[in-house]
């Protein structure tokens, strides 16, 4: 928006043209040929650590020594390289029983100016440590200050919404929570959702069997069809896929003649619980139920199938000895003898000192969603996460954010074949233990194409210093948003977007007035928006608030500016508006004086009726030419007389003490 501040210097239209509205300028990062949708991020750092799933246990004792005596020396640029081969060659029990040489390495790269390698390493030290790492969380809180996401609270967040429904026609997520009805849960504990390729058919999990006098609940496979748009009444598989065991965390292989599924305490089981693979057989029934065997199950629980895009690979989750925590993602590969290879640990980026349970390989992309307790960033309990295989590599896992993980815990993650809607188990955080299943329109943070970066900083045109509010990134094709966020303290933002889509980027402030900008993104953007902030103590004339001779009515050159003044009024719910009208000298003192009023009055209605908002938050006062700037002696003064003045109140901050 652009406006005068009055009583001294006036802001030049020519001069100041995005102003509250911000001064916005884009530079994409990447050169990528734009007809390419871009798929996966940028590749991070990792060690590869090929000794995962070899040794349990590296140790070289000479080479130690060495790292040693040349630590002592302070020769750290050949201690470097030489803790790096070490650390290189780890196996899982090197990251508990040997973290502080992680840190070490971390401290040297730090050292050498190698923040995203000092990064990655104190990432793993805070993943794996088994002692005191408030040392490292200080040291990788103070390297990631800047980086960090400030996620608004999710009730403020839908107070966001709730006012942007009555200034916009931008569709927020059409709901978070929402749950799947009676038609698929039940008072029992239901969860494990898996969908058909044709996303018509879900299968999940249940404990609605309850047998015997003791009420002990038989865990169980359901499913149902989608009809006309509905889930229609969830039905048990039946015999022989349902046992007198427990069975549960189904998934489909793509023609639907093959599913894999969990069977825990059977007389064929290896452990606890064993995968299992059926066969759908001519007549529409199941069979040929098989064991695995010992190359993918273990004497623990192994559990949560999920086959890849080309299904010659099968993720799952373990609790077997030799993990890195509590429950490891594991995986396994068919041989081209089409039995499946020993099982092999997905790795210290993956997994964590915690728990990492239910893995879902995306249908079309190269993307594993799960659970984490252990990764160093979750709303509650268990959240969900999505990991990116670039190169080979699986990347560092994000978390997807606060409209879908909750302070209880989510598990179970499934999106369907067009990556338009969600189905997961969640739980509250006051019951932690019924879980329910629950669906709706995948958000941004979790859409396996928002990996294109856009990032830019916020900053005041006058003083070039960074400036705070409330950022939102609406994507205007497909009515999906991003999580909104804080902006961080250095005045910086970051969002991975989809490219080749349209977005608006809205950022709120008590300090300056709602800044609107549409971004067409292409690559990998960086961007700086400008504003000016108000001075409360300061009246603003607004340079196209102009009426027509002797007529009070509004003209639609004022709309936009007027607009902008409804939507601030909006998102600050507690403000107050005072509108004063004022003319020149020139003619009946009586007449200006109403003139004026009148004139107050039609922005007040204008703006009331805009935002549907409620009466008494506006004044309007119609001073005629009482109150003039300029002495008349020229036309220009004359026009600098007549003007209608906005002066925005804050409220009162509550006092401290009692």
């Amino acid at each position: 928006m652009k406006y005068n501040s009055l009583f001294g210097f006036f802001l030049c239209f020519f001069l100041l043209p995005f102003l509250s509205t911000g001064q916005y300028q884009h530079v994409p990062l990447d050169s990528a040929h734009p007809k390419v949708r871009k798929t996966t991020p940028s590749v991070g750092f990792q060690l590869q650590f090929p000794n995962i799933n070899i040794i349990p246990y590296y140790s070289n004792r000479k080479l130690l020594a060495t790292i040693e005596k040349l630590e002592k020396r302070k020769q750290y640029e050949q201690v470097q390289p030489l803790l790096e081969k070490y650390v290189n060659n780890f196996g899982i029990e090197n990251f508990y029983k040997d973290t502080h040489l992680l840190w070490r390495l971390g401290q040297l790269y730090e050292r050498q100016g190698q923040k995203e390698k000092a990064i990655a390493m104190f990432r793993l030290v805070l993943k794996h440590h088994r002692s005191d790492a408030r040392r490292v969380q200080s040291y990788y809180d103070s390297l990631e200050q800047n980086t960090k996401d400030f996620y608004v609270p999710l009730d403020y967040y839908y107070e966001l919404v709730e006012y942007r429904k009555k200034i916009t026609t931008f569709k927020p997520p059409k709901g978070v929570y929402l749950n799947m009805g009676n038609a698929i849960n039940s008072p029992y504990e239901d969860y494990g959702p898996a969908l058909s390729k044709d996303n018509e058919l879900l299968i999940f999990t249940s404990k609605r069997n309850i047998q015997g006098i003791h009420g002990k609940s038989n865990e169980d496979l359901y499913y149902s069809a989608l009809v006309n748009g509905h889930w229609q009444e969830a039905k048990a598989f039946g015999k022989p896929i349902n046992s007198i065991y427990n069975e549960g965390s189904a998934c489909l292989t793509r023609d639907g003649k093959t599913m894999y599924f969990a069977r825990c305490e059977a007389p064929d089981g290896l452990g606890n619980c064993d995968i299992y693979s059926a066969t759908l057989q001519p007549d529409g029934t199941w069979g040929q139920i098989k064991n695995l065997g010992a190359n993918v199950n273990s004497y623990a629980w192994d559990s949560q199938p999920s086959l890849s895009t080309t299904e010659d690979t099968l993720y799952f989750a373990s609790d077997r000895l030799g993990g890195f925590g509590l429950s490891d993602i594991y995986y396994t590969y068919k041989r081209k003898s089409g039995d499946w290879a020993p099982a092999k640990n997905m790795g210290p980026v993956i997994n964590t000192r915690e728990s990492e349970v239910s893995p879902f390989y995306h249908p079309l992309y190269q993307v594993l969603y799960f659970s984490s307790r252990g990764q160093l960033f979750n709303f509650g309990d268990f959240d969900i996460y999505k990991t990116y295989k670039v190169d080979g590599k699986w990347q560092e896992p994000l978390n997807i954010g606060p409209l879908v993980n909750g302070k209880g815990s989510e598990y179970y993650f499934t999106i369907d074949a067009d990556s338009k809607n969600l189905y997961y188990a969640r739980s509250e955080a006051n019951h932690l233990d019924n879980l329910d299943l629950f669906s709706f329109p995948l958000p941004m943070e979790a859409h396996p194409l928002a990996v294109t970066k856009v990032e830019g900083t916020l900053v005041d045109s006058v003083t070039q210093k960074p400036l705070s509010g409330v950022i939102s990134v609406i994507d205007l094709d497909n009515g999906i948003e991003i999580s909104s966020k804080y902006i961080r303290p250095d005045g910086s933002f970051e969002f991975n977007l989809i490219d080749h889509s349209r977005y608006m980027i809205i950022i709120q402030s008590p300090d300056f007035f709602t800044i609107e900008r549409e971004l067409s993104l292409q690559n990998d953007t960086s961007l700086q928006v400008m504003t000016t902030l108000i001075d409360y103590n300061i009246p603003l004339v607004f340079e196209n608030i102009e009426f027509d001779p002797m007529e009070s009515d509004i003209k639609p050159e004022m709309e936009p500016i007027l607009d902008e003044v409804a939507f601030f009024l909006i998102d600050h719910p507690t403000y107050l508006l005072e509108i004063s009208g004022h003319t020149d000298s020139a003619g009946n003192p009586d007449f200006n004086q109403e003139l004026s009023q009148d004139r107050a009055n039609a922005i007040r209605r204008y703006i009331e009726q805009k935002v549907n908002l409620e009466e008494g938050r506006i004044i309007a006062i119609g001073y005629g030419s009482s109150k003039p700037l300029r002495e008349e002696k020229t036309e220009e003064d004359k026009r600098i007389n007549r003007r209608v003045e906005f002066r925005v109140e804050k409220p009162d901050k509550p006092k401290q003490g009692k």
